[in-house]
């Protein structure tokens, strides 16, 4: 090849390399957590503040008094840079499960001077994110819990393998600046007949198991919610109306809130809470 050709095929190939690197895709920058207390993760790696969190204050969750505990200690205990546990909430739908977690963090950064708490909320479908999110959190100067909301898998399902690894395992381990908090309605987050399924056509079923529960057991806290007593719901309505001033009479008050989780055939705090929003309106009073 001649010294015109190769200088040719040099400059072309020069060319084609500047263009790669113009259409390629920027270097993803670390998030700006200084800007809100909390956020949504959208991939590929965007946190999107939220300015204004639906959350109930902490004092109007009722009948969860020890879960408040539990898990207001063990927040607590992380703000202030103590060792803390993951946690997961599980149980009966409707009892307060994100609602506490939303409560609890602020309530940390309400009571807790040093308190430089973050609230990121990762969607189920999203937990495949996990370990480069991980990476990024792991150099802020702040302390961050991660929240998923309603966090189960399917048959089919194989990334809660990854989910394992980022919550307890791998070579890095969980950053000290993280905390993961779930909420589920599966103890285990596994659908039963999966894990029977296992059982029945491995060759080692106890093995098969165990390797499908150890992703519960990577939480510290496994906190119970339980569907509440009458008098419990009464209660959350009764909280409700006069966190509110939602004008009413208590014995009226007491019938139409009995009557409104007969019709729904269940008991919960998202039930009570159903049933002011309906009974305000009919009363022409707002909440805010």
């Amino acid at each position: 090849m001649d010294i015109h050709r190769q200088q040719d095929l040099e400059s072309t190939l020069s060319r084609i390399a500047a263009a790669l690197e113009r259409i390629a895709p920027a270097p993803a920058r670390a998030p700006d957590l200084s800007i809100a207390d909390c956020f949504v993760f959208e991939p590929p790696m965007t946190l999107r503040p939220v300015p204004q969190v639906s959350r109930v204050p902490i004092s109007l969750l009722t009948g969860i008094d020890r879960a408040r505990d539990i898990l207001l200690t063990n927040t607590r205990r992380f703000a202030e840079g103590l060792p803390a546990n993951n946690a997961l909430l599980w149980g009966a739908r409707g009892m307060g499960k994100s609602s506490l977690v939303k409560a609890v963090h602020a309530e940390v950064n309400a009571t807790v001077p040093e308190a430089r708490l973050k609230l990121i909320e990762i969607h189920r479908e999203d937990i495949d994110h996990l370990p480069a999110l991980m990476g990024f959190l792991r150099e802020s100067p702040y302390r961050i819990v991660l929240f998923c909301d309603d966090l189960s898998f399917d048959h089919d399902d194989t990334s809660y393998k990854s989910l394992k690894a980022v919550l307890d395992g791998g070579v890095e381990g969980r950053p000290r600046n993280v905390v993961f908090y779930a909420t589920s309605n599966r103890r285990h987050l596994l659908p039963r007949s999966m894990m029977e399924n296992e059982q029945s056509t491995a060759i080692s079923p106890g093995e098969a198991v165990e390797e499908k529960v150890s992703l519960s057991d990577r939480f510290g806290l496994w906190i119970g919610f339980h569907a509440c007593s009458q008098d419990e719901y009464l209660a959350m309505v009764d909280g409700y109306l006069a966190a509110y001033a939602v004008p009413h009479d208590a014995q009226d008050a007491r019938r139409a809130a009995l009557e409104w989780y007969t019709t729904r055939g269940s008991r919960s705090g998202r039930v009570a809470w159903q049933f002011v929003q309906d009974y305000a309106a009919e009363r022409g009073h707002r909440i805010d």
